[in-house]
């Protein structure tokens, strides 16, 4: 068994590179309308794909500042659950669906603006510039 070998031209490669991304909802400072039980597991779902802190606010009126790394949906919102990081504590925390009364998407959204073909094109004015050894970082969060 032999593997098989492409060879490509550096138009084709860089064609492939190119390639248009997904486009991401604009959601830093929404504050969705949650009316039923899809508006918030909708609501949450994109809170999850998110990059950046939401707050919570509890039917108790507590407000969390946290950032959604895990959610699980059930039949029901008491069965559906949510895992989050706070600032304030290192641990991580849960919180049923069911005890959440208001969502907003409070924190900076780290993902914004931050496209392959960005890279490509500061990569590339490197490489025309004639840098060797060109190392692209990724810019910081603070």
């Amino acid at each position: 068994m032999t593997a098989e070998v492409h060879k490509y031209t550096l138009e084709q490669v860089e064609s492939l590179e190119l390639k248009p991304g997904t486009e991401h909802e604009v959601l830093e400072g929404w504050v969705p309308e949650l009316a039923s039980p899809e508006d918030l597991c909708q609501a949450l779902e994109k809170a999850f794909d998110y990059r950046g802190d939401v707050t919570i606010t509890t039917k108790s009126g507590e407000k969390i500042e946290a950032f959604i790394f895990n959610r699980y949906t059930a039949a029901t919102l008491a069965d559906s659950w949510v895992m989050y990081f706070t600032p304030k504590a290192p641990e991580k925390r849960k919180l049923s669906y069911a005890e959440i009364a208001r969502l907003e998407f409070s924190g900076k959204d780290r993902a914004v603006g931050k496209h392959w073909e960005d890279w490509v094109k500061a990569y590339n004015e490197k490489k025309a510039a004639g840098e060797k050894n060109i190392a692209l970082h990724p810019e910081s969060l603070e």
